[in-house]
């Protein structure tokens, strides 16, 4: 018999209740999530592939954190992050060109564009112009790029923001590591990539992707019956979660949909083999599995499928707007055929995300009026009742 309420039964600890929409709407409580949140933990800010030779950078802006990232890769080919602030009288030193920047430089350095101060990869700052004017208390050691802390996992980049952060990124991750070990994430390295400034919280963002109950209604035209609407092997994992979401089986692609499944089997309404999934992923070697959907705390959500994996993010920039970042990757393309086969799939990927944010601003708009204080979430809504209750956590902690 199916169990209507199976995800309750398992984490009776979430509760059942309605969830606030407080949160989701308060300025004051958006402060002490970038004081709690995104000022002290791991946070997801791109990956090492993206800057792959010795001397190139990228330049990451968080608003949430009221700072802007240099990520370098030094010609000991090691990746390191500093704050983008000079020394002297606090300009950016690399010039920002939207919410990620990049660039390179062969001699690994960046230079502040306002008086020519130089800093090495390493932050050590090289040159000083006129270095003689300044006084005696002045020492070039001392004013090196201010450090992040930064760590790695699967090619994936995380600083955090805090002098001392509470814990290592192996511990923040926890089984979370573990659950996507092995996925060849770096050979799919074909990558769509959209970005956009939503007028929403960064939580309404994050639960608009978190759940699969939307899909017969706001996906009838992108993906028509395609996906059975309840989640599989549900896990939570401390602050992250993820679960499996799947086809409905014997559902008929349109046309060219069949042809470009047939020839690329880069989008996520078709079955495929499962040859480089972790063991972890779809455990029970369900027919019906179409792709894990993950959540990496607190704004980073991770799907992975045999032959694609994708991202979404959800940076904050003040209490009702937020930047959402959608990247999609396959194998690069040995054919027109399979290029073209992809951008279908990709199109058909970029409508249905549109048709996702086309329900956030709304949303925003209608929770502010405060009408209703609560949202009343059904079991398979579990993944946004556990990010309540961890958000919550820090929040209050």
């Amino acid at each position: 018999m199916n169990d209507a309420h199976r995800w309750l039964h398992e984490h009776p600890e979430l509760g059942s209740g309605p969830i606030p929409i407080e949160p989701y709407i308060a300025p004051e409580w958006y402060e002490r999530e970038r004081e709690k949140i995104f000022r002290k933990v791991w946070l997801c800010v791109g990956r090492v592939d993206e800057i792959p030779r010795k001397g190139d950078y990228k330049v990451k802006r968080l608003a949430a954190a009221d700072t802007s990232v240099i990520l370098m890769r030094g010609k000991d080919d090691v990746v390191r992050a500093h704050h983008n602030i000079c020394a002297h009288r606090g300009n950016t030193v690399v010039t920002e060109t939207g919410p990620e920047t990049f660039g390179r430089s062969k001699a690994a350095i960046v230079t502040c564009r306002f008086h020519g101060w130089v800093y090495g990869a390493d932050g050590a700052l090289k040159h000083v112009p006129s270095e003689e004017r300044f006084y005696q208390c002045f020492d070039k050691k001392q004013n090196g790029l201010s450090p992040i802390h930064i760590d790695f996992w699967e090619g994936f980049i995380f600083i955090n923001l805090a002098e001392t952060p509470d814990n290592s990124l192996a511990d923040f991750l926890g089984d979370y590591a573990g659950h996507f070990a092995g996925f060849p994430f770096a050979e799919l390295s074909y990558q769509f990539t959209y970005h956009t400034e939503l007028e929403c919280n960064w939580k309404v963002a994050h639960d608009a992707f978190a759940e699969a109950y939307h899909v017969d209604t706001i996906h009838a035209g992108s993906f028509p019956n395609t996906f059975s609407t309840g989640l599989q092997n549900v896990k939570l994992m401390g602050p992250h979660r993820t679960c499996a979401v799947c086809l409905t089986l014997g559902a008929t692609p349109t046309p060219v949909a069949g042809i470009a499944n047939s020839i690329a089997g880069a989008s996520l309404v078709t079955q495929r083999a499962e040859t480089m999934l972790p063991p972890t992923i779809n455990p029970d070697k369900r027919d019906d599995f179409a792709f894990e959907l993950s959540v990496l705390f607190p704004n980073t959500l991770i799907h992975i499928s045999e032959g694609i994996w994708f991202t979404h993010q959800f940076w904050p920039i003040a209490h009702n707007r937020t930047l959402w970042e959608g990247r999609y990757y396959v194998r690069p393309p040995k054919t027109n055929a399979e290029r073209w086969a992809m951008e279908h799939a990709m199109t058909l990927q970029r409508n249905a995300w549109l048709e996702d944010t086309a329900t956030m601003e709304d949303t925003q708009r209608a929770m502010q009026s405060r009408a209703k204080t609560v949202q009343n979430l059904q079991d398979d809504e579990i993944l946004i009742r556990h990010s309540a209750a961890v958000v919550d956590e820090y929040v209050n902690a």
